[in-house]
């Protein structure tokens, strides 16, 4: 009986409480910085805490077919230090107040992101930048080969899962062979 009052009340919920996309509209300055860098500032101040999120345009569609996966190693990579700041970056911002802290890849981009409070944001805005100029000289092959267990380990695990061959299935067979879609952002071992 409760699950069809429930069904029923739901028939008599207006649409109309649906917002529309369109209606929304977030306040924001957009920068192009000399250097070609796109900087979007949103300010809300109901809280101290600055939202670093920062985009890279490269993913797993700029890789070559059989060589797959260095977008995703590149972003675990990132973590690891870099030429002025060899230690990990997890760390570091934690031990400043950061929140919410991590770095995702997909076919089109690769995004790093960290909640910090306000009196840190030049740190993390300073370590955002170093890593972005300054990683090659901090890559050793002792980094290298330990991101690159820390993913192939991320792709067995993602393996076990079950219906897990569903998504690579899906993504070989969505796409011609050679697309930048065809392979899977973790790529192949």
């Amino acid at each position: 009986m409760r699950k069809y009052l429930i069904a029923l009340l739901s028939l008599f919920v207006p649409i109309s409480f649906a917002q529309n996309a369109d209606d929304i509209d977030i306040k924001y300055e957009k920068f192009i910085l000399d250097n070609g860098l796109t900087l979007i500032v949103h300010e809300d101040h109901k809280v101290p805490i600055v939202a670093v999120n920062v985009w890279y345009h490269v993913g797993s569609k700029n890789e070559k077919e059989g060589k797959t996966g260095f977008a995703h190693l590149f972003e675990h990579l990132m973590f690891n230090g870099s030429e002025n700041f060899d230690d990990d970056y997890f760390q570091a911002l934690e031990r400043v107040g950061a929140t919410d802290l991590n770095g995702t890849t997909n076919q089109d981009r690769t995004n790093y992101f960290q909640n910090v409070p306000t009196s840190a944001v030049d740190l993390a805005l300073w370590m955002e930048s170093d890593r972005m100029g300054h990683l090659l000289g901090a890559v050793t092959q002792e980094k290298l080969d330990e991101q690159r267990g820390v993913v192939q380990n991320e792709k067995r695990q993602g393996e076990n899962q079950p219906y897990s061959l569903a998504y690579e299935m899906i993504t070989h067979n969505t796409y011609p062979k050679g697309h930048p879609y065809s392979w899977t952002v973790i790529g192949s071992m």
